[in-house]
């Protein structure tokens, strides 16, 4: 159960990650003075979130096989949708949801014991 906690930080650490990475090229796009100042610290807390998470994905890898760890970082897919929907109003498709629902499905599939 641990190991599946885990890889939940991970996710939300890489999607925090992400976020910040859009973020810093938003930034990038305003025409002020200060924006290497503001783009460079989004990629300095991008780089420090994708840093913790790579340390916790080393704690996973010791406890679930990679077979098993890699395929539930999909739900990455997941977090970074709704994340981008909430924060950058990015708009989704009705396909796009059947995509994330699908994704979620399959996260249920490779988490249930056989």
């Amino acid at each position: 159960m641990m190991a599946y906690l885990l890889v939940i930080l991970v996710s939300l650490f890489t999607c925090a990650g992400q976020l910040c990475q859009k973020q810093a090229a938003l930034s990038w796009q305003q025409a002020t003075a200060r924006r290497w100042v503001i783009t460079l610290r989004w990629l300095a807390l991008a780089v420090l979130l994708l840093g913790l998470g790579m340390l916790v994905w080393l704690s996973v890898l010791q406890r679930l096989p990679l077979s098993v760890a890699y395929p539930m970082l999909s739900l990455n897919f997941v977090l970074v949708t709704l994340a981008a929907r909430w924060l950058f109003n990015e708009p989704t498709t009705l396909r796009h949801w059947c995509g994330v629902v699908s994704i979620m499905l399959g996260i249920l599939l490779m988490s249930l014991q056989s």
